[in-house]
């Protein structure tokens, strides 16, 4: 895998939970992936569940605020919906990644992977847009990450330092649904979206929710983790289009949950 850096994002967000490859030279004026938003459709993908996938950012600077931006595209919104297998991201085709060749490809000035993750909600509405081809693995343009003024990319994101993403989604955990929760010491809940699998997994989805709170090293002071079943819904509709997302130490990515984002705090 082509010139590869991993290190927290996660956002998500997950931001999060990412490797990739970082450029000093300055890309072309306009990024390929500008616009890729512009033409964007409205669709609702279900039984989601525990599907795996990836999402590829690659990231410019915006002119006017100076902030680093990062098109996000995620490969479990392709026309084609979810697979049987559940598998929207293989592991030979992720592990083949060059970040190099795609930054010289879209003219970015970072390519970086979120993932290979498990995807947590059971449904998502959500606005596609263009999609690109990463080594035979498709997945359309699905948000824009803003990264604010940092020079780095996705990948330098520091864990449990919320960022937002502009995304015109709504996204859904089912009744009878286990959610893994993280409530922070401002009182807000962060509900897991993302679980982190990677190219070398180091302990299955299973044991992490099985051990808890102890597979915490690095929780800031009076944060807590706990697991939920819901007794109903949980809807998240982020409001004016923008989410608040935020990555782990295990490059987990968790949306914040509450007023403004979803319909109650879990």
């Amino acid at each position: 895998m082509g010139a590869i850096k991993t290190a927290f994002l996660t956002i998500l967000l997950s931001m999060t939970f990412v490797v990739g490859a970082f450029a000093q030279e300055t890309p072309p004026a306009t990024p390929k992936v500008l616009t890729d938003g512009a033409g964007a459709e409205f669709r609702r993908v279900e039984n989601m569940h525990k599907t795996r996938y990836i999402e590829m950012f690659l990231a410019y600077r915006d002119e006017k605020s100076g902030d680093l931006l990062a098109a996000c595209y995620n490969t479990m919104f392709t026309p084609a919906g979810i697979p049987a297998s559940r598998d929207t991201a293989p592991q030979e085709l992720v592990a083949g990644l060059d970040f190099d060749k795609i930054k010289q490809e879209y003219g970015v000035l970072n390519a970086s992977l979120n993932g290979p993750k498990l995807w947590l909600p059971d449904w998502m509405d959500i606005n596609s847009g263009v999609e690109r081809n990463f080594n035979g693995i498709p997945a359309p343009w699905v948000g824009v990450l803003n990264m604010g003024a940092t020079t780095g990319g996705v990948s330098e994101s520091t864990p449990y330092e919320p960022k937002t993403i502009a995304r015109k989604s709504s996204v859904g955990w089912n009744k009878g649904t286990t959610v893994l929760l993280l409530d922070d010491a401002e009182g807000n809940t962060w509900v897991m979206k993302g679980f982190q699998l990677g190219l070398e997994p180091k302990h299955t989805f299973e044991e992490f929710v099985a051990k808890g709170q102890a597979m915490f090293k690095q929780l800031p002071e009076g944060w807590k983790f706990r697991v939920k079943k819901l007794e109903k819904d949980l809807i998240e509709t982020p409001e004016n289009g923008v989410a608040t997302v935020m990555p782990d130490e295990h490059f987990n990515v968790y949306d914040k949950t509450g007023p403004g984002m979803t319909n109650y705090k879990p």
